[in-house]
């Protein structure tokens, strides 16, 4: 495989060197499915990528029962503390914080290195403002930081919360300034974020539509109260329980 190929499932997305969608994937408007807790979905994520690559170009270390919590300022909590808090084994959490490691040798991730890694898997379009965007909504502090803790943390939910994680999470994101809602204006900025980072590759089913038009049927759907603004519960309803937003957020969780 290409260093920075794109793996996709579903055939939502071509992969970042511009291939097309593969056809023979899962069927528009079916559900969305739990992913497999498995490396070939852990893979599809281009933040393991990034650290997974990390690690095999370190090679193989000799300390693989237990995380090196001394060479970082930034220690992270205890193995046994993150195994609990997520759905990664012992082993995915130790070869996680040795790529880590080796990228951030203080412990902290910052956003130049998100735009740098998301730059580098989506190299035909800008990706400077969607990578500020999910950087901001792993940053839950504000600190302009991201230690291991916070990072695994999102990741477990991302690649394998539940569906109502996963949504909670989504919505995180796209609520830009975090007062609790989001507006029609915050939604166009995280679309158009996408679609500037995708290039001219796109949701099939959007392919002809701008981001505005996309934003405008989601967000006429989702404010169920016409008060111009989303709660969070109308977005996991909403999303619950319309199959074509369900499959279109899997654009979402393509891109991380």
């Amino acid at each position: 495989a290409k260093p920075y190929e794109k793996a996709v499932d579903g055939g939502l997305l071509p992969d970042a060197n511009g291939k097309e969608p593969n056809p023979g994937g899962q069927t528009e408007g079916s559900k969305w499915q739990r992913p497999r807790l498995s490396r070939k979905s852990l893979m599809k994520c281009c933040l393991v990528k990034w650290i997974i690559a990390s690690t095999t170009q370190q090679g193989p270390d000799s300390s693989d029962s237990d995380l090196e919590l001394s060479m970082v300022r930034h220690q992270p909590e205890g193995l046994e503390q993150l195994q609990a808090q997520t759905q990664f084994t012992r082993k995915e959490l130790q070869s996680l914080y040795r790529g880590f490691k080796n990228e951030c040798p203080s412990g902290l991730v910052d956003e130049e290195t998100f735009k740098s890694i998301y730059s580098q898997f989506f190299p035909q379009g800008d990706a400077t403002t969607y990578a500020h965007f999910l950087f901001n909504a792993f940053d839950m502090d504000r600190n302009g930081s991201i230690r291991f803790e916070d990072f695994v943390l999102g990741l477990s939910v991302l690649l394998r919360g539940s569906v109502t994680e996963k949504l909670r999470w989504a919505f995180n994101l796209y609520d830009i300034n975090k007062d609790g809602y989001i507006t029609k204006e915050e939604m166009m900025a995280i679309m158009t974020s996408i679609y500037d980072m995708m290039g001219r590759y796109t949701l099939p089913s959007v392919r002809d539509d701008s981001p505005g038009e996309h934003v405008e049927k989601f967000f006429q759907k989702m404010d169920r109260n016409r008060d111009g603004v989303v709660t969070i519960d109308e977005f996991i309803e909403t999303c619950q329980k319309d199959e074509n937003i369900m499959a279109s957020m899997q654009l979402f969780e393509n891109v991380i």
